[in-house]
C-alpha cells in the first residue's frame, strides 16, 4: 500500500507543477508554455493478460491524471515490438515507455529512439541493460532480488524440489527468476518450459510432471494465471506438492486466502505502468531524471493470507 500512496503523492507532485505560475502557468490555470505531449507505451505483452492489462491501466491512468496522451500497444515478438518503437520514432512521439523481455531484439530500435532526441524509460524487463541502451531509467522489480526471496520462503516451507514453470521462451526475467530461486532454495529446482498461450496445456504439462515425480513438493509459476492451472493440476495429480507464484489476480488472491497458494510476488504492474509514463512526463515538463540513472523498485512486494483480504479491494479495481 506504501508504493500506491507513494504513486498518488508523486502524481500530485506532477500536477502542482503545472497548477503554479512558475512552471509557465498563469494564476488562472491558462497554460503558456504547455504543449500536447504524447508517449507510447509499447510491451511485449500478449492480448488479455491480466498482468498487462494492469500495465495498461497504470499507463492510461497518468495519461489521464497529467492530460497528457498515452498511445498504449504490444506485440510479444520482439521483431513486431521493434516496429512499433520505429513507429512511434516516425511519429515524434515525446517520449517511449517499453518493456524489453528480449533486450537484443529490441537494441537497434530503441538505441535509434534515444539517437533521435526520443527519451525512454523501460519497464517490467531489462533492468541489467537499459543503462547500455540509453534509457533514462528502468521501472520494475530485480529479478534476481525476487527470486532470492522466493527461493528463500520456499526454503522455510520445507520444500526441497521445486519446478519452477516457464511460459514464455526466450523471456531473460523469467529465467533469471528460476534461477535466482535456486541460490537460495537449497534443494533441487528445475525449470518446466510450458505453453504459456494454452491454459489446458500448462495444466497438462504440470500434472504430467507431478505424476512422473512425487517427490515433487513445490510448483512455482511465474504468473498468475499459471498458478490456477498449477493449482489444478495438484488437484488432478493427487500431489501433496504446495504452490506459489509471481503475480497476481483476483483468483490468485482467493486461492491464497483457500490456502491452495502459499503466496504471490507482486512487482505491482499499475505502479509501472503508472510510474513509466510519469517518468516522461517529469521529464518534459521539468527536466527531471526520474531515478537518476538507477532502476526504480515497483517489487517485490508479498501476498499471503495475512493481507489477501485488503490487497483483494484493489485488485477488484483492476490497479493490483
Amino acid at each position: 500500500m506504501k508504493t500506491l500512496r507513494l504513486v498518488g503523492l508523486v502524481a500530485a507532485a506532477g500536477l502542482a507543477l503545472t497548477a503554479c505560475s512558475g512552471t509557465g502557468q498563469d494564476d488562472d490555470g491558462a497554460s503558456s508554455n504547455k504543449k500536447d505531449y504524447t508517449y507510447a507505451v509499447i510491451t511485449h505483452s500478449s492480448s488479455g493478460d491480466a498482468f498487462w492489462d494492469r500495465v495498461k491501466s497504470g499507463a492510461e491512468q497518468a495519461g489521464d491524471d497529467y492530460g497528457v496522451t498515452v498511445q498504449y500497444d504490444s506485440d510479444p515478438d520482439p521483431a513486431g515490438q521493434s516496429q512499433k518503437i520505429d513507429g512511434a520514432v516516425a511519429d515524434k512521439v515525446d517520449g517511449i515507455v517499453v518493456s524489453m523481455a528480449n533486450p537484443d531484439g529490441l537494441e537497434t530500435s530503441i538505441k535509434a529512439a534515444v539517437a533521435a532526441g526520443i527519451p525512454v524509460v523501460t519497464i517490467n524487463s531489462g533492468v541489467d541493460r537499459f543503462q547500455e541502451f540509453g534509457a533514462i531509467t528502468h521501472i520494475g522489480q530485480s529479478e534476481t532480488i525476487a527470486g532470492q526471496a522466493v527461493g528463500q520462503r520456499l526454503k522455510d516451507e520445507g520444500l526441497s524440489n521445486v519446478i519452477c514453470v516457464i511460459q514464455e521462451a526466450g523471456n531473460v526475467g523469467l529465467e533469471e527468476r528460476c534461477k535466482a530461486v535456486g541460490g537460495t532454495l537449497g534443494g533441487k529446482v528445475e525449470n518446466l518450459q510450458v505453453d504459456g498461450t494454452d491454459d489446458a496445456a500448462v495444466q497438462a504439462s504440470i500434472t504430467s510432471k507431478l505424476q512422473a515425480d512425487s517427490s515433487i513438493d513445490g510448483v512455482l509459476t511465474l504468473g498468475g494465471q499459471y498458478a490456477i492451472d498449477a493449482v489444478g493440476a495438484v488437484e488432478q495429480a493427487g500431489s501433496e506438492a504446495k504452490v506459489a507464484t509471481f503475480d497476481l489476480s483476483e483468483d490468485v488472491i482467493t486461492n491464497i486466502q483457500d490456502g491452495k497458494i502459499l503466496f504471490a510476488v507482486d512487482q505491482q504492474p499499475y505502479v509501472q505502468g503508472y510510474l513509466g509514463v510519469t517518468t516522461m512526463y517529469l521529464k518534459d515538463l521539468n527536466g527531471n531524471d526520474v531515478g537518476g540513472g538507477q532502476p526504480v523498485n515497483s517489487g517485490p512486494a508479498f501476498v499471503t493470507q495475512e493481507n489477501a483480504d485488503d490487497v483483494l479491494e484493489y485488485a477488484k479495481n483492476g490497479t493490483r
